[in-house]
């Protein structure tokens, strides 16, 4: 995975290791960006050397099998660069891309320049796609889930998962738009309140079926069922959102 460092253990490299490990895969972490952050936000980030995560790239590419790819915060368009590059050489890995914009509290984690250089080189190479309902307004520039989906679906992108859990309701509904005529949606219990990481767990959690051969449907249904379990035994990490608990003991 190529993600961001949150020091507080909540998002990022550290949930991603946690979600991808648990779910009985070996992670192979590659860090995109530093950040200065809590469980309330997000005050600061640094990108990673371009040059460094290329060389590390093409480093754990020659020496262990990749199944799948997930990114989270990507930090530049720089690093966006590299990371098209590799794929390019890398065709057939399945790419699930959380397209980090905002944290929860507000802070910004994408300038406009990383905006473009995702909806425009990265997202045509992923398989999916798993923006919230803020980021996917973002990126497909409409409220209308729908038609913001169709948007990013007309530039290039293979599938969007739009997740709920920003939203309202006694349900979280995350909905599957592709190129098929009807989306598909799963419903879980919302549980209540946010929670610091569940969008890096998540997707994290899918890319570790994927690479355990599961489609992409199966993927999206462990990932939710296990995300759901992460959150019932959420941990009081700091004064800010809880933090899914990814130790949990995951049973198929």
């Amino acid at each position: 995975m190529l993600s961001g460092l949150d020091p507080s253990g909540g998002a990022g490299i550290q949930a991603d290791i946690q979600a991808i490990t648990s779910l009985g895969c070996h992670p192979l972490p590659v860090l995109s960006c530093l950040t200065v952050q809590d469980t309330r936000n997000v005050y600061g980030a640094e990108t990673v050397s371009p040059e460094l995560i290329r060389q590390q790239l093409s480093c754990v590419a020659d020496d262990a099998p990749i199944h799948a790819i997930k990114t989270g915060a990507l930090g530049s368009a720089a690093v966006v660069d590299i990371l098209v590059d590799f794929l390019e050489k890398h065709p057939n890995i399945p790419v699930i891309t959380d397209p980090v914009i905002k944290a929860a509290g507000g802070g910004d984690l994408a300038d406009d320049e990383l905006l473009a250089a995702m909806k425009d080189r990265l997202f045509p190479l992923a398989e999916m796609i798993t923006p919230n309902g803020i980021e996917l307004g973002l990126l497909g520039q409409s409220d209308d889930p729908a038609e913001a989906a169709r948007k990013l679906l007309d530039k290039g992108c293979a599938s969007v998962l739009a997740t709920g859990g920003h939203g309202t309701g006694i349900h979280i509904t995350n909905t599957l738009y592709n190129h098929l005529p009807t989306p598909m949606s799963w419903d879980v219990e919302r549980i209540g309140g946010e929670y610091h990481g569940t969008g890096c767990t998540l997707a994290a959690a899918i890319a570790a079926g994927r690479a355990q051969g599961l489609s992409a449907r199966a993927a999206i249904s462990q990932a939710q069922n296990y995300v759901h379990r992460t959150i019932l035994h959420a941990l009081e990490v700091g004064g800010g959102q809880p933090v899914p608990d990814r130790g949990i003991l995951w049973e198929r």
